[in-house]
């Protein structure tokens, strides 16, 4: 039920036109040419900081899970790290959103081309006592 409610999620996305300027809502955060999505989030770790691993883990397989439907529907996906791009970036480099943002708590991105639109697919944490969150992200943006 889960993955069948994630899917619906980014159909949506797909088929929502883009937004003039960036904006948040209940479901995430929109902007000029990308759609993020927070699909899933867990509890923060500020009791519990040994639960954490066990919760990145849980989090990573579930990406892994929906990512098995959409190679389903568009091929293997290019696993794809953020790493030089929040390098760049701290370098003073102007990178496009939603790449420039997702580079700050995401690792590396799951990404598939679908038309003209890149759906990926990211696990984000922003500190080591913050929550996980599964991320899906619809962009017209290429990745830089």
């Amino acid at each position: 039920m889960t993955t069948a409610r994630h899917l619906a999620t980014i159909d949506l996305l797909r088929s929502r036109p883009f937004p003039g300027r960036r904006g948040r809502s209940d479901a995430g955060d929109s902007g000029p040419g990308y759609h993020v999505a927070e699909l899933a989030t867990s509890g923060d770790f500020w009791e519990d900081r040994d639960r954490a691993e066990e919760v990145a883990e849980q989090y990573e397989a579930e990406r892994d899970a929906l990512g098995a439907s959409l190679s389903a529907r568009w091929g293997q996906p290019q696993v794809f790290s953020l790493w030089s791009v929040f390098v760049r970036g701290e370098e003073g480099e102007e990178l496009p959103e939603p790449w420039d943002g997702l580079a700050a708590h995401v690792p590396d991105v799951h990404l598939w081309r679908a038309g003209d639109r890149w759906i990926a697919l990211g696990v984000s944490q922003w500190d080591r006592e913050l929550p996980y969150q599964l991320l899906a992200v619809v962009t017209e943006t290429d990745p830089p």
